[in-house]
């Protein structure tokens, strides 16, 4: 009897397992890294610069995993005054461009921030 319930137990744990699973690959549920309920990816408009871009870095990222974590990438990004940035997923990259003197230290703070690593400013 008591391996019967066993049996039962580890059955219905498997099944929301599954379920989960299948809804975290859909989209449906939390992204990398945990969390409870599903996340609505924001959509992200393009930032526009005040000026002529004067410069150009490429961000090399560890970390990302989904669409979500682009978008965040890119929000923490663009929230910098002067920086406007294109985040690939594909690449693990960023490519900023900025109208104004930008630290890399300021570029590098923004992404850990958002809760990723920098690989490489270049």
């Amino acid at each position: 009897m008591a391996d019967t319930i066993i049996i039962l137990v580890v059955v219905v744990i498997l099944i929301f397992a599954l379920k989960g699973s299948i809804r975290h690959f859909r989209g449906e549920g939390a992204c990398c890294g945990g969390g409870s309920g599903s996340v609505k990816t924001k959509k992200v408009k393009k930032k526009t610069l005040d000026g002529p871009v004067t410069g150009q870095r490429t961000i090399r990222i560890s970390g990302m995993h989904c669409r979500n974590c682009a978008n965040s990438v890119t929000n923490a990004l663009n929230a910098i005054d002067g920086v406007s940035a294109k985040v690939s997923l594909k690449d693990n990259t960023a490519e900023v461009s900025f109208d104004r003197m930008v630290d890399d230290a300021n570029l590098k703070q923004a992404v850990e921030k958002a809760g990723f690593k920098v690989v490489s400013i270049s």
